[in-house]
């Protein structure tokens, strides 16, 4: 009877210590970059890594990525850098929006930025 007990207790201990760790769901922020035609380029890295910085300042961000655009389709309409962060909830990001820090990022964005596209969904 122990020997039919044990592994069945274990079997319900573990599966139990599963279900706990799912993955919370994440509210992902995606932000789409185009820059002004002729705009420098120690420019717009200067403005990649002030959102590359956003993570480090900002608690509320959960997650961070970025990259640039090298789709053979040719769909990115002048949109050539991609940013995602994950929030945790609505009022997170919403929070982040205002936050002071993305505020002053957004001003260094200013002088080179000709197009943005943001996209939020809850990650399925």
């Amino acid at each position: 009877m122990k020997k039919i007990i044990l592994p069945a207790l274990c079997t319900v201990l573990l599966s139990t210590v599963s279900m706990a760790q799912s993955p919370a769901k994440i509210l992902r922020h995606v932000v789409l970059f185009g820059w002004k035609e002729g705009a420098d380029s120690a420019a717009i890295d200067n403005a990649v890594k002030a959102f590359a910085a956003l993570p480090g300042k900002i608690n509320l961000i959960k997650a961070f990525e970025w990259g640039i655009n090298n789709s053979p389709e040719k769909l990115n309409q002048g949109l050539t850098h991609c940013f995602m962060l994950g929030f945790s909830s609505e009022e997170d990001r919403d929070a982040y929006l205002v936050h002071p820090d993305h505020v002053a990022f957004a001003k260094i964005l200013s002088p080179v930025l000709a197009k943005v596209t943001v996209v939020d969904y809850w990650a399925q």
